[in-house]
């Protein structure tokens, strides 16, 4: 419980709180951006009314996700000097950017979306709109450049303990950016379309306003079908990514610590119990021959370097990345059965108007199903992170070198109040979002005018 392992901890615990939040911004801000331009389009008022409504849930999250997330910022100067001083260069460039760029861009748009409805033209406030939704994803790309050179730097060399940066478009488009911001993006929308449409099927299920929630439910499962197969394949290609250039990190997802022989296959471990002291797993309950070669390789009797092959203390904790990576992959799969589920019944007819109501467990599925895209990024983020130790900048600077060097006590007492103030925010964001739910949508105040009428002018009396 020294210094190192406690600014670990409170990192994490910021992290992964503050995660939760962007996931939807993204998402709703661009399913509002969608539902404004579908008014605009074709007239239709509930598609205003299922933007005034999912917009509440935005600024919501919006308010919880900025509350949560200043204090990261802080945290890099307080807790980890020695990487703050180290990449300041670069990291700290990015960080700016997302900042000004984004952030910036998303908060200033946000007060016209929200409190612009009748108070700017119809345009100016999509366009408000569209700004709120393209600053949340520019944020997340930005963040996701940041974290992505750190699993995979380029772009530059260690001088004098320092980043020296010889190529900004390297550096920014490293490795892992590509593959790693995709992955996050898509995390962010297939997260976003079953909590609409668990929220939808929650209605539906209490038969409140059910012919405006099939609307919002279609359309979730509409992007779901797009999404959940789109974001298994990039789970795939991130998978043989990380075995070219993190081989430590896929061979502790895989609890892999013998590399296979030539002419024959690494096997495809299940589930397993890792033992790091002993170098290998006490037992192995489901194994498939060859098929860990296969998913990494593309051949059964690909080579996969086995975690035996790299020193002890290059090596990074295992047990995490390995149950991390099976959680995340396993809610992936239940999402895409999920969708899989619904299609079939939306094939015989059975989400037509009047239909939809009465599949009470696909509606109570999809019910369960809210809070799983959460655990599965949340399950991810910790095997990205965890996986890359005990590199802080893979292959350039240790995390233990990378800490402040402040007391133990300090960290851990600020550790506490971090997660009591958590709590509280979550707490609070409950509150609020079952107020919201509980109220449903407004159904019946005057929509504004597409086309608002011209203002008369008095004919002047001839002289």
């Amino acid at each position: 419980m020294d210094h190192v392992f406690l600014s670990r901890a409170q990192f994490a615990l910021t992290t992964s709180f503050h995660i939760m939040w962007p996931l939807l911004s993204i998402g709703l801000s661009l399913l509002a951006a969608v539902l404004e331009a579908l008014w605009l389009k074709t007239g239709d008022e509930t598609y205003y009314r299922h933007a005034r409504f999912w917009s509440r849930l935005l600024v919501l999250n919006v308010a919880v996700g900025v509350a949560s997330g200043v204090p990261l910022e802080f945290l890099f100067g307080t807790n980890w000097a020695g990487f703050s001083i180290a990449t300041g260069g670069f990291f700290g460039n990015i960080l700016g950017f997302e900042a000004t760029m984004a952030f910036m861009l998303e908060a200033a748009f946000l007060g016209i979306m929200v409190f612009g409805w009748h108070r700017v033209p119809r345009g100016i406030h999509l366009l408000a709109t569209c700004m709120v939704a393209f600053g949340a994803s520019l944020s997340a790309f930005w963040i996701m450049v940041a974290n992505s050179w750190m699993q995979t730097p380029a772009g530059g060399h260690m001088e004098g303990g320092r980043f020296v940066v010889t190529n900004y478009f390297q550096a920014i488009f490293n490795d892992d950016m590509p593959l790693g911001a995709s992955h996050m993006w898509v995390a962010a929308l297939e997260t976003t379309a079953f909590v609409v449409g668990g929220v939808s099927a929650w209605y539906l299920l209490k038969n409140r306003h059910p012919d405006f929630f099939r609307k919002s439910f279609m359309i979730a499962f509409l992007a779901a079908i797009m999404l959940a197969p789109v974001q298994i394949w990039l789970g795939d290609a991130a998978g043989r990514l990380i075995a070219r250039t993190q081989p430590t990190k896929l061979a502790a997802i895989e609890s892999h610590w013998r590399t296979n022989a030539p002419g024959t296959g690494a096997p495809l471990k299940i589930l397993a119990w890792p033992n790091q002291e002993k170098q290998d797993n006490d037992w192995t309950f489901i194994q498939i021959p060859d098929g860990l070669s296969l998913l990494v390789t593309h051949s059964l009797t690909g080579r996969v370097r086995g975690l035996r092959d790299f020193p002890r203390e290059d090596q990074p904790p295992v047990a995490i990345p390995f149950y991390g990576f099976r959680l995340m992959a396993g809610i992936g799969f239940l999402l895409a059965f999920l969708m899989l589920w619904t299609l079939w019944a939306w094939g015989r007819g059975k989400l037509a108007p009047g239909q939809l109501a009465a599949q009470k467990w696909l509606l109570r599925a999809w019910v369960a199903a809210v809070p799983l895209g959460y655990v599965a990024v949340e399950a991810g983020w910790w095997t990205r992170e965890v996986g890359r130790q005990p590199w802080v900048i893979y292959g350039l600077l240790r995390t233990a070198d990378a800490a402040s060097p402040i007391p133990a006590a300090a960290v851990a007492t600020s550790l506490s109040i971090f997660f009591m103030v958590y709590n509280l925010l979550f707490v609070v964001f409950l509150v609020f979002a079952w107020r919201i739910l509980k109220q449903g949508p407004d159904l019946t105040s005057p929509a504004p005018l597409l086309s608002p009428a011209p203002t008369a002018v008095p004919m002047q009396p001839e002289r």
